[in-house]
């Protein structure tokens, strides 16, 4: 993660393209300061199997982190099309915001430099951070793994309320 961006950390603010319920529309984090907690994943790329996996976890237990005082919002840089064809072939029932050119992906520290089969590239790491009403950063988990990770994640925002 960025230096200096832990818990208790102001979250960087950003406004990005989203795939909502309602449809294309712009999602800023200042929409949600004051009225509930986030839970802001980062994944590396829609329809894929770890990033479905992920999703889909979110999506079955979207009644429980709503039912804790908490939206979620997942952003990869894939482009708004591409967000729209994954929530709708998966029915999520929540924002996929477009970072496109990962500027939010960096200030949160979820671009990384990667290396899959000897090729060094830069991509986004598997991140999920939980901000609190106030705007500040409650809870980060970095490369995270699929499984059980919704779980972990609602455990920790039944916390906050």
């Amino acid at each position: 993660m960025p230096d200096g961006l832990t818990v208790g950390s102001t979250a960087p603010t950003f406004k990005l393209p989203a795939i909502t319920r309602e449809g294309e529309k712009e999602i800023s984090l200042d929409d949600y300061t004051g009225k509930s907690s986030v839970v802001l994943y980062f994944y590396p790329k829609d329809d894929t199997p770890g990033c479905t996996t992920e999703a889909c976890s979110f999506r079955d237990m979207l009644k429980d982190f709503e039912a804790a005082g908490s939206a979620i919002l997942g952003i990869s840089p894939d482009d708004a099309k591409s967000h729209a064809k994954f929530s709708e072939k998966f029915a999520l029932p929540f924002p996929l915001l477009a970072d496109v050119d990962h500027s939010v992906a960096e200030a949160y520290g979820a671009w990384r430099e990667k290396t899959n089969y000897g090729k060094t590239y830069m991509g986004i790491q598997r991140s999920t951070f939980v901000i609190g009403k106030d705007g500040k950063i409650a809870k980060v988990w970095g490369s995270v793994k699929v499984d059980q990770h919704a779980e972990k994640v609602l455990a920790f925002v039944k916390t906050l309320s």
